[in-house]
């Protein structure tokens, strides 16, 4: 039997199923590796800052996605859906 989450909207979109406040969380690989890549392709020069901005936004894709899916809060989420959003849009926006 599932445990179903209870509260308000406003818990739901800012409380973790354990109660918590959860706006802020250490980042994860993905995260850390989108920011990395990120420095890296600024001093780099050439094909190989394409390669590392273009690793850099899948980087922040596959964060964004875990992000929409296992979120902690809709906040969370919802965070996840602007970010994949705009990274999308910004890998289009390239080719």
């Amino acid at each position: 039997m599932s445990q179903r989450r209870r509260g308000s909207y406003w818990d739901l979109f800012w409380k973790d199923d354990g109660g918590r406040v959860v706006i802020w969380q250490f980042p994860n690989g993905f995260l850390i590796g989108w920011a990395v890549l990120t420095v890296l392709s600024l001093i780099f020069n050439g094909h190989v800052a394409d390669v590392l901005s273009w690793l850099a936004s899948v980087s922040l894709i596959i964060w964004s996605v875990l992000e929409i899916t296992k979120g902690a809060d809709y906040f969370r989420r919802i965070l996840g859906l602007v970010v994949f959003i705009a990274a999308i849009m910004s890998l289009l926006k390239n080719l």
